[in-house]
């Protein structure tokens, strides 16, 4: 069975904002969704957040490219009522972890990737950084 992984929004800017040190691990993790060895998912959620942001620092057109081409090798976790029920009565500290979690378990993941492994503490599924997959697979 196939890794599937969920990209928490700082590792999907990372990877799409090119951001040192942290894209190179990122870029691995994609490279390997575009070769069919790993499922990625990330919220829609991240596309706003991710969208945003890159379209601070570079154009817009561009911004959005990057996101288009990000799609084709990830599936979209919808941010529905019943996650944000989750949640808003969940033991988060941080609202925005919270939302990123439920749809990770809603979307059958069995991986959540990104730097803040802290804010994810008593996850059910393993919590690593970009980098700690990778060396977890070679």
């Amino acid at each position: 069975m196939k890794a599937k992984l969920f990209l928490d929004t700082n590792v999907m800017l990372d990877l799409l904002g090119e951001r040192k040190p942290f894209y190179d691990s990122a870029a691995q993790i994609a490279t390997l969704a575009d070769k069919g060895k790993i499922r990625l998912v990330a919220s829609a959620l991240s596309y706003a957040t991710v969208g945003y942001f890159l379209s601070k620092y570079e154009n817009t057109n561009v911004a959005k490219d990057k996101l288009r081409k990000f799609k084709i090798l990830s599936k979209i976790s919808d941010v529905s009522g019943e996650i944000i029920e989750k949640g808003l009565n969940s033991d988060f500290t941080d609202f925005e972890d919270a939302l990123q979690y439920f749809c990770a378990l809603s979307s059958d993941c069995n991986i959540l990737i990104t730097r803040n492994g802290k804010d994810f503490k008593g996850s059910s599924i393993p919590v690593m950084t970009a980098d700690e997959y990778i060396k977890s697979i070679i």
